[in-house]
């Protein structure tokens, strides 16, 4: 099964990542897409992408594309800032 593209990637899309320190097992996390750390189209070994819970790893599988799977950012999951923070809700 080929890895997905980078257009085919967007905060919001829920997944199955491979994190660095999991390579050598093959152990799959599954979270939803808060930022893409990748710049190019495509790269071998996934799309980086940085979940809501700030786990970091390369997406080896989509796993729902409808917007209905995927979950709405509530106060306990939302999408990081630059710097790791927590972005604040406006309003």
């Amino acid at each position: 099964m080929p890895l997905p593209k980078r257009s085919e990637i967007h905060p919001g899309l829920r997944v199955q990542v491979i994190e660095k320190q999991n390579q050598r097992t093959g152990t799959l996390t599954a979270g939803v897409v808060a930022r893409l750390l990748t710049k190019s189209p495509t790269h071998p070994h996934g799309i980086k992408v940085m979940l809501v819970d700030g786990t970091v790893g390369r997406v080896q599988a989509i796993v729902d594309l409808g917007p209905a799977a995927a979950p709405s950012l509530t106060d306990e999951a939302q999408p990081l800032g630059r710097s790791g923070d927590t972005l604040k809700k406006s309003g």
